[in-house]
Formats: structure tokens, sequence, C-alpha cells
């Protein structure tokens, strides 16, 4: 198991201090392995003890060792393709892989669908003012995507991949609009503070995340899509895959909701 899996397999076991050292890292990788610990430190908005125990739980001697750990890691040229595929593959046989996995998560991914919260998440679109789709990282695309597919709808749509962006749109937020966050982990602190500042300004939030993560308990409504993939490591299509998906379902539902007249967009 290489640093980058550790992280995300013993994150829901950190510290609070140590939990913003890994968001830090996961979100500014190759910084991290550059800048010394007082820098990270200061990016995760820590001291640097909480560093240094965050080193030792994920079995480094130090900081330096996990840098150098962290390094390896990212020097693997597999950690970007399907973790089923081997070095030795065929194209055949690579590619039956590939598409046997997005299939099968799909299906596990639709099977613990919570149908309940997605009727009430397409009641509140259909009665929303203004729909916004906030993303980040490799999210943003599928908030690009959620956009096209709601404009065709009559009613203002709009996404936003930048924080200063989000941050003004949610500081401006006004009653009767639906801001929908989409992250596959949840933890992705940036994302987390835009929701809050919306939160506090009386919106309506509905996430496309994992279950129980930070984004999910700031939700007005949480839908949660686990996806059996080490988002953290390898390139998360299969939770880009659902969260289109899943998109698909909501802008269906809209339809149907607005009745026989509607259906022509």
């Amino acid at each position: 198991m290489n640093t980058l899996e550790q992280i995300n397999n013993n994150f829901e076991y950190f510290s609070k201090s140590e939990k913003k050292v890994a968001n830090s890292i996961l979100e500014s990788r190759q910084k991290a392995i550059h800048i010394c610990i007082t820098s990270l430190a200061k990016l995760a908005k820590v001291s640097e003890p909480p560093v240094n125990r965050f080193c030792r739980r994920i079995e480094t001697k130090g900081f330096p060792d996990f840098q150098l750990r962290l390094a390896q890691s990212l020097a693997n040229g597999a950690s970007y393709v399907n973790r089923l595929v081997d070095q030795n593959d065929t194209v055949s046989c690579h590619t039956q892989k590939v598409f046997d996995s997005a299939i099968a998560q799909l299906g596990i991914v639709k099977d613990k669908l919570n149908t309940t919260n997605i009727n009430r998440a397409i009641d509140l679109l259909t009665q929303a003012k203004k729909i916004a789709f906030f993303g980040l990282a490799s999210s943003a695309a599928v908030t690009h995507g959620a956009m096209s597919k709601f404009f065709r709808f009559y009613i203002p749509v709009l996404y936003f991949v930048d924080v200063m962006i989000q941050h003004i749109y949610c500081i401006h937020y006004r009653y009767g609009n639906v801001v929908i966050c989409i992250l596959p982990t949840g933890r992705m602190q940036n994302l987390v503070e835009q929701a809050k500042v919306a939160k506090a300004n009386d919106a309506i939030i509905i996430t496309i995340t994992t279950a129980n993560s930070s984004l999910a308990q700031i939700a007005s409504l949480s839908i949660a899509i686990t996806v059996p993939e080490y988002t953290n490591t390898y390139m998360p299509m299969v939770s880009r895959l659902a969260q289109l998906t899943l998109i698909d379902v909501l802008a269906t539902g809209f339809i149907l909701r607005r009745g026989q007249n509607f259906r022509g967009n």
C-alpha cells in the first residue's frame, strides 16, 4: 500500500488537525514533497506537532521520510489507470477490465441510492428560482455537464469551479435559490467552507458526495454516492460517471415533474 492509499484508508481515524494536514497534502500533492514542515503546517492552518503526528500515524519515521514516500507514490506511473489493470495486459484485456469495472461499480452506486432523497431533490429543483452547481478538481467537468442539462429548462442555471467566485455567490445568496455541491470524497475543505457560507445565508444546499462526509453533514439534503475507488490516488473516472448519471436522473425527474407539455426539452 502506497502513501496516498494509506492516507485515504486512514482518513476517518485522523484527529481534526490531522485531517487538515491530510486535506492540504491531497489538494497539493506535488507542492507537499518540496516544502518544509513549517510551510505545510501553515498551508494546513495548524501547528507543526499535528504534522509530525500525522506522519507517524501513516507509519513514516517523520516528515522527511513522509516526503520521500509521497514522492515515490507520485512517481508510480500506474497511478492514473484503473487499479485492476496489469502492466502486461493486452489492449483487448485492459479494455474489457476498464469497461467491466465501470459497469460493476455503477451498479453498486445504483443499488445504494436513496430514491427518497432523489425525489425530494427533484421537488427542490422544480421549485427553485435559480440553480447553481459547485464543483472542484475532478468534479469541475461534472458541474459544466450539469449546467448543460438544466439550462434548457427555462430556469436560470449557473456553474462555478473557482473558489472565490463560489464565495461571492454564497454571500449574495437569495432565498429560493438552490446550490448543488458535487464532490467525490466530500472532504475538500475549500468547497466545504463555501457550503458553510451558503448555509449561513439560509441557502438550500443539495450535495452529491460520499455519505457522512464533511460536505454531506452541511447539506439541506444529501444524495450519497459511494464508489469503491481510490479517488485520491487514481483518476476518479467512475466517480464522474456516477455523478453525471445522477445528474441525468435529476434532470429526467425534473422534466417528468413538469408534465407532458415540458417533455420536448
